[in-house]
């Protein structure tokens, strides 16, 4: 269970980096599911939740700041199943200009009616922190800035931690929906392996590097587009301002040879995480190129 009293000002909240992939996990009971329920409720009680997600990918640095964010189905072609989850969560406006206060000079935008809660959002914190208690804030991604940008944000970000707000990051360090195999459910190709564990290496051992893997051999194959690895990014910046201390694997694995399912967390060791059961099966519904998710 939750810690019935908000942290105090000087204790450090943990933060995660979660491979989300296939949103139909909002809906299943599984290995990955069960890591997530088990991180959030190991967690001390945050006073609000900020959450960098692969699915806010624009041409800006901005935060949310409505007081009641709407659940957002960006996706089709999913069981109707899928489209009534509802995530009823609070926003929590103020955070906005402590974002903005933590990452100065950087400027933030403050967004009161365009987004709100995304999947990449929503299907992680529905196992997580089901009653939907919580506030959540969520950060885009700018998509004009460089690698190195975001890594640095991520940094700057770390004095949220002690203010009682859990950062976390949601996306895929491998996410290629052009080279996906419906077949692979629980398998990932060679290059995909292999990207992940030097990933896995350096957010462990020397985070500060993470934008490195850019020069990797297998990058071009393993981020064809951006937007699902740079929230690592965050998660490795916040873990080197933390000299890279207590950085830990939750979960790891692969899903239709091309997506990397891997989840770590920063400052949180979860015992209970182990679970039963893979990748989802994707409805007939859904492209094999994954282009609705």
């Amino acid at each position: 269970m939750h810690a019935d009293d908000l942290p105090g000002r000087d204790t450090l909240m943990p933060a995660a980096f979660i491979g989300h992939g296939n949103p139909m996990n909002a809906l299943e009971v599984n290995r990955y599911t069960t890591a997530w329920r088990a991180f959030g409720s190991t967690v001390p009680r945050p006073r609000a939740i900020l959450v960098i997600s692969a699915h806010w990918y624009i041409n800006a640095t901005a935060v949310t700041a409505m007081p009641r964010p709407r659940t957002i189905h960006d996706f089709y072609g999913f069981p109707p199943a899928l489209f009534e989850v509802q995530y009823p969560a609070p926003g929590l406006p103020e955070l906005a200009a402590e974002v903005s206060d933590a990452v100065h000079p950087t400027w933030v935008g403050a967004d009161v009616d365009s987004w709100g809660i995304d999947h990449g959002t929503w299907s992680v914190l529905t196992h997580a922190f089901p009653d939907a208690s919580v506030p959540v804030v969520q950060l885009s991604i700018n998509a004009d800035k460089s690698l190195d940008y975001h890594l640095d944000l991520g940094a700057r970000l770390a004095p949220l931690r002690r203010s009682g707000v859990l950062i976390v990051a949601s996306g895929n360090v491998v996410h290629n929906l052009g080279g996906m195999d419906w077949k692979l459910a629980d398998d990932g190709y060679d290059w995909a392996q292999r990207f992940d564990e030097d990933a896995k290496t350096l957010m462990l051992t020397n985070p500060t590097d993470f934008a490195t893997l850019v020069g990797h051999r297998d990058f071009r194959h393993a981020v064809p587009t951006p937007d699902h690895f740079i929230p690592a990014l965050y998660l490795a910046g916040l873990a080197a301002a933390d000299d890279a201390s207590g950085t830990e694997i939750l979960v790891d694995g692969y899903a239709y040879g091309s997506l990397s399912m891997t989840a770590y967390t920063l400052g949180l060791s979860c015992p209970n995480a182990a679970g039963e059961g893979g990748t989802p099966r994707p409805p007939a519904e859904v492209p094999p190129d994954g282009s609705n998710i």
